[in-house]
């Protein structure tokens, strides 16, 4: 099971950081990806790692200002979001797959309930 948190409101230039915690299992044997969904848009890629962090993906528009990143022993990964505007405004969905980096959400096969951001402007 994974579960964000972290989620709120924030002013555009501020930051936020979002956790997501996994129970049940470890996410060691996972790439772990952040996605986000914006009210009447289709859910997108936002960031993903490898298994032992040493690797990551992001999308063009996060690109600079978000990063992810995880601890293991602490089965959580965290998406701190810097310089945020009003169009990050989304439901931010944390996910686990058996996979490289990817940004096709078909490839995770676990995912979190959401977390709302909202960034005021």
């Amino acid at each position: 099971q994974l579960v964000e948190s972290g989620g709120g409101l924030v002013q555009a230039g501020g930051s936020l950081r979002l956790s997501c915690a996994a129970s049940g299992g470890t996410i060691s044997w996972y790439t772990m990806g952040w996605f986000r969904q914006a009210p009447g848009k289709e859910r997108e890629f936002v960031a993903a790692i490898t298994l032992t962090g040493d690797s990551t993906l992001y999308s063009d528009s996060v690109k600079g200002r978000f990063t992810i990143s995880r601890i293991n022993d602490e089965n959580t990964v965290f998406l701190q979001m810097n310089s945020v505007k009003p169009d990050d405004t989304a439901v931010y969905y944390c996910a686990a797959g058996q996979t490289i980096p990817t940004r096709s959400e078909r490839r995770y096969d676990y995912w979190g309930q959401g977390t709302q951001v909202t960034v005021s402007s």
